[in-house]
């Protein structure tokens, strides 16, 4: 069970700048530490952690310093600890355990670390008595949190340009997917697991299903492009089976792909469903009225219709997270080319080095 969080954070100083002495060894006149045993993790986030360990009553009293070995899992390789070869590579003045680990690593979110520790008691000669290494324990970051979603909104509301009116979903794809859903599925599109294209940190990846639709418009035409990197089959939907006031929208994700292209990902999901469930706690909801990336604007007058507007010089994706029937739209064959792989995004990692669309966590 993990104890109260300390009131303090942890003081974390590199080692090798400043100049320590390495450990000495442990002569008959020193009593010596016991390994660290039962490290447990707690409170894990994208970019901290909590961790403590049980020591005897004696060695407690007179730690002066913890040696933390942090590094990330390589290669799934569980005998590969990246630091083994040096005394420590973080040191840490002693504070009540649990202790809380964060920014000074710069953790990144849904990826595996191995962490180890030592206890040390400074000695009058500047030395060191150390312990033994604790046995080594993997753990895994979190995703994003809500505040980590809200500075990638902020981040992509910036990017997003002037609103354009259209009146369809679409959805492009080869012909032995629809093929496949007529036969196999009785014309109904199921949702997918979202794969892992994006921010390394987005809640969705991996976690929710759904099925995607695009929804952009050339500026000349006010149609959608010609063009696709899915398929040559497009399947389209009118705007308001999917966009009105029965669904919520929330903003999933805002990344690139060293391109010039950027991508704001959204989700809409029916009231009260399993997809509305997840995505209510893990990501900001959106105004359907008012937002700067997808808009739902009701009748104003008796026998007027919606009006449904998509934001420009960004391109969506649309993650809607129940089934989709062919009936209640309809596939045709799109007239421009469909091999354009450079804007397909199916497992796509994003530009990290990009100041457009990244944020920072852990500081």
């Amino acid at each position: 069970m993990c104890m109260a969080a300390p009131a303090r954070y942890l003081c974390v100083v590199c080692s090798g700048r400043m100049g320590m002495s390495s450990p000495r060894q442990v002569t008959e006149m020193d009593a010596p530490l016991a390994t660290p045993c039962n490290i447990q993790i707690c409170e894990v986030t994208c970019d901290s952690f909590r961790i403590m360990w049980d020591m005897p009553p004696e060695d407690t009293a007179r730690a002066t310093h913890f040696f933390i070995d942090l590094s990330r899992r390589e290669n799934r390789d569980p005998n590969r600890f990246k630091h083994r070869d040096v005394p420590t590579k973080l040191v840490a003045k002693a504070v009540p355990l649990p202790m809380a680990v964060r920014g000074h690593w710069f953790l990144s979110p849904r990826t595996d670390y191995c962490v180890a520790v030592q206890t040390a008691v400074r000695q009058p000669d500047g030395d060191y008595l150390v312990s033994e290494w604790s046995p080594v324990v993997e753990f895994c970051t979190g995703d994003y949190a809500m505040e980590h979603l809200q500075q990638l909104l902020d981040k992509a509301s910036g990017s997003a340009g002037r609103l354009l009116r259209f009146s369809v979903f679409y959805r492009n794809q080869h012909p032995e997917y629809f093929d496949y859903v007529r036969r196999e599925c009785g014309g109904l599109m199921r949702p997918a697991l979202k794969d892992s294209s994006g921010s390394h940190g987005s809640p969705i990846n991996g976690k929710l299903s759904g099925v995607f639709f695009s929804c952009n418009t050339e500026f000349d035409t006010g149609r959608p492009p010609k063009d696709s990197p899915y398929g040559p089959l497009r399947f389209q939907i009118p705007a308001g089976h999917l966009l009105n006031p029965n669904v919520c929208l929330y903003f999933a994700d805002f990344y690139c792909m060293y391109t010039a292209y950027h991508y704001v990902v959204l989700v809409l999901a029916p009231v009260g469903t399993a997809g509305d469930d997840f995505c209510r706690t893990r990501m900001p909801r959106l105004d359907l009225a008012s937002n700067p990336f997808l808009t739902y604007a009701a009748p104003q007058r008796q026998g007027e219709e919606p009006v449904y507007c998509h934001a420009s010089d960004v391109i969506l994706e649309v993650l809607f997270t129940e089934p989709v029937h062919l009936d209640q739209g309809g596939v045709e064959q799109i007239s421009g080319h469909h091999q354009l792989m450079s804007l397909t995004t199916a497992n796509a990692k994003k530009d990290p080095s990009c100041k457009v669309c990244n944020i920072s966590v852990g500081r």
